[in-house]
């Protein structure tokens, strides 16, 4: 049914969680697996005495770098163990729901399995829900693990 699963994740438990189960049916499916984690845009530097601060980017960035690196080889581990391929990608400076979106249409994903964390109320509000965002601006269907 399903040649190619995406797997976002932040690395959360939650995420981790998600990432096994979809993981479990591309093994069961035999088809393709890709991982992939977001990480956002470093924001522009504060005020510092009425001028821009330069921000520290390259810590960022290597920072980023370091974590995306820590996510991603968690997921190939765990598809180890499984005993199902996983191909692995970090994309920097993009909001998570588009570099999500955006990779399953560049990679040919045919479903994205991902968590939610399922906010509520305000805290939906203010926090968002990427979970959501995918779920609004993908044409890919998307499975959302709790």
């Amino acid at each position: 049914m399903y040649k190619h699963i995406l797997l976002p994740t932040d690395g959360s438990e939650l995420a981790h969680k998600a990432v096994r189960q979809g993981l479990e049916l591309a093994k069961a499916l035999n088809a393709k697996a890709t991982a992939v984690t977001v990480t956002e845009p470093w924001p522009v530097g504060g005020m510092e005495g009425g001028m821009m601060a330069p921000a520290p980017i390259a810590e960022y960035e290597s920072g980023v770098a370091q974590e995306a690196n820590r996510v991603l080889s968690a997921v190939s581990d765990l598809a180890a163990e499984i005993g199902v391929g996983c191909t692995t990608v970090h994309v920097p400076n993009q909001y998570p729901a588009e570099g999500i979106v955006e990779q399953a249409n560049a990679r040919g994903a045919d479903l994205i399995v991902m968590a939610s964390h399922g906010r509520r109320g305000l805290a939906r509000l203010l926090l968002g829900s990427q979970a959501t965002r995918v779920l609004a601006y993908s044409t890919v269907p998307v499975l959302i693990c709790k």
